[in-house]
């Protein structure tokens, strides 16, 4: 793809929803606003969501006593962000309720 045709791509993304994974296990979910050169990118309307503790993952399977319970991921609202873009390890464009999601390459 030539830098015309990825700038291009890229405007298209602007004010949809998409989702961050970054090296630290960490998802944020927002409204992509801008990125630069860098691969730095601006979410706004952003929900970070983290794996449970430990401590919580434990409780819930001792609670439950299933050793194979579901523990939801920990989420809050962080309104407008900057991700580094060194730290993103993948990107996913999240289409509409009556369309599938894609990843983004």
């Amino acid at each position: 793809m030539n830098n015309q045709e990825a700038t291009a791509y890229l405007e298209q993304l602007i004010g949809k929803s998409l989702r961050l994974y970054t090296t630290d296990s960490r998802i944020f979910v927002g409204q992509m606003k801008c990125t630069d050169r860098d691969r730095n990118i601006i979410l706004a309307l952003t929900y970070e969501y983290r794996q449970p503790s430990e401590a919580t993952i434990r409780k819930t399977i001792e609670s439950s006593g299933d050793a194979s319970a579901q523990v939801p991921l920990m989420s809050r609202y962080v309104g407008l962000v900057v991700v580094p873009g060194q730290y993103i390890t993948r990107i996913e464009y999240e289409e509409s309720q009556f369309s599938q999601g894609t990843v983004v390459p």
